[in-house]
């Protein structure tokens, strides 16, 4: 058996190799990534990509055709991944989320694969306050990150059947530690700054609703997805993955933080602009058609584990919101050291001592 898994060197694909060298020890790994968060490891053991059989760097918008020789299972998880990026970087989100997602299933079919796993958002569903959101319900997508996770879950549908079969996870927002942690998550965040400087600040009013999951249990979704059988949601599926314990108001999380790290205060923008992006959503389907994978962490187990993982690591900088654990400054930095062109494409033309020795 053989898989690949685009985005491989982020936030959660250490965890999806973990899941997947574990339960499927025979079969054969390949990781491709672009690389711009590869040295973002945080307190890592061991280099995590040493747990892949064949390591590809390579962009996603210009893929190799040999990578997908053999391949049985496509997991992409490559993607421009947050709002603040997609903001920043609108159209190349758009290009990278949208267009090469579709080239690439286009392309992964053609060569035969079987199985294809799209890592998608329940930001998809936006301002939705009124009742939680079930696969069935509207789409608001507010931000060019959601609307990319939407127009691809469209076209993917297009392409599915034939053999082909597509599993479009509409993951809650994700936390919990990683090899590369990041801190541009709101729940990471507030355990951060906890740590770092006992005072946790809330940049909205602290009632947007937002749905949580850890980044342990998306990787045991992404398995799921990868090997369901077809009877279990057909050829073509989208469905929200995370667990209805796990809905919460931000202010709430903040709290939460507070019962496990002892002297946090916490203080509210009052002065805030209103944040459109609150929503609740229903996973019962997801409880149905996964029984055995559904989520094990709880939020007060992920706030110790990220407290004690940032703790082990010597975390504290009270500053860490300009810094390098949050992914749009990783790329803004490259961006302005001239590492990457404007479209986020890596700068061949640097001089060695910029680039390195080629």
């Amino acid at each position: 058996m053989k898989i690949l898994i685009t985005g491989n060197m982020g936030y959660i694909g250490p965890r999806v190799v973990e899941r997947l060298r574990s339960s499927y020890p025979a079969a054969r790994i390949i990781g491709l990534d672009i690389g711009y968060f590869a040295n973002c490891l945080t307190n890592a053991e061991i280099f995590p990509e040493c747990k892949v059989d064949q390591q590809y760097f390579a962009d996603v918008r210009d893929l190799p055709p040999e990578v997908l020789d053999g391949v049985d299972a496509v997991l992409h998880l490559a993607a421009i991944s947050n709002d603040p990026m997609g903001n920043a970087f609108e159209e190349v989100t758009l290009d990278i989320n949208h267009r090469a997602s579709i080239h690439l299933a286009k392309m992964a079919k053609m060569a035969g694969v079987k199985a294809f796993v799209f890592a998608s958002s329940c930001s998809m569903y936006g301002a939705a306050e009124d009742q939680p959101r079930t696969e069935g319900s509207p789409l608001n997508p507010l931000t060019a990150y959601a609307k990319s996770k939407v127009l691809t879950e469209k076209d993917l549908q297009e392409l599915s059947g034939n053999g082909f079969k597509v599993t479009c996870l509409r993951f809650s927002t994700a936390c919990g530690m990683s090899d590369r942690l990041r801190l541009d998550l709101v729940l990471n965040d507030f355990v951060a700054a906890a740590v770092a400087s006992k005072e946790i600040t809330i940049l909205s009013d602290g009632t947007p609703w937002r749905p949580l999951i850890h980044v342990k249990d998306m990787a045991k979704a992404i398995e799921w997805a990868a090997f369901r059988n077809i009877n279990k949601g057909g050829a073509y599926l989208s469905v929200n993955v995370g667990s209805n314990e796990w809905n919460y108001q931000v202010m709430q999380l903040a709290e939460a933080v507070t019962e496990v790290v002892p002297g946090v205060t916490v203080s509210i923008n009052k002065h805030a602009i209103p944040d459109e992006r609150s929503y609740r959503v229903n996973f019962d389907l997801f409880k149905q058609l996964a029984p055995e994978y559904q989520p094990e962490m709880d939020l007060i187990s992920s706030i110790k584990e990220l407290k004690n993982g940032l703790e082990k690591m010597g975390f504290k900088d009270p500053d860490f919101r300009n810094s390098n654990y949050m992914r749009l400054k990783v790329l803004t930095n490259l961006r302005n050291k001239g590492y990457l062109s404007g479209n986020l494409e890596w700068c061949k033309d640097q001089p060695a001592g910029k680039m390195g020795a080629k």
